[in-house]
């Protein structure tokens, strides 16, 4: 088990910023992909941002390319999603997942199915 903990959620005004943050106590980050996933119609979750273990490599939906970051210290066993300029439309619960295959890559870390461990999730409200 790699029990993860989102936090850093709130309310913030459309064009505004936040930075989520996804803590793993007891277990090293350092040998999982790390992804942000939150609810849409019609799906169980869509895929949001997404990055390898060595931090080398990361992925983005095309509705958050060029507002979202996805970063991770893995010395300090975290993961972040900084999300800037943000819209009405991003309001949702956002979760972080951890996937232990070091064959995955950017096809498949787009995926929830890809992903063996799941947050609690934060609550990110964006109001117009």
């Amino acid at each position: 088990q790699v029990p993860l903990v989102e936090s850093g959620g709130g309310l913030v005004p459309a064009g505004g910023s936040l930075r989520l943050s996804c803590a793993a106590s007891g277990r090293t980050l350092s040998s999982y992909n790390m992804g942000w996933f939150r609810p849409a119609p019609g799906k169980e979750r869509e895929f949001v941002a997404a990055i390898r273990r060595s931090g080398t490599f990361t992925y983005y939906a095309d509705s958050v390319k060029g507002r979202f970051t996805i970063s991770r210290d893995n010395a300090k066993n975290t993961a972040h999603l900084q999300m800037n300029s943000l819209k009405p439309e991003d309001t949702a619960v956002y979760y972080c997942a951890a996937d232990g295959d070091r064959t995955s890559y950017g096809g498949t870390l787009t995926r929830g199915s890809t992903y063996e461990y799941w947050g609690q999730g934060t609550q990110v409200t964006v109001s117009s």
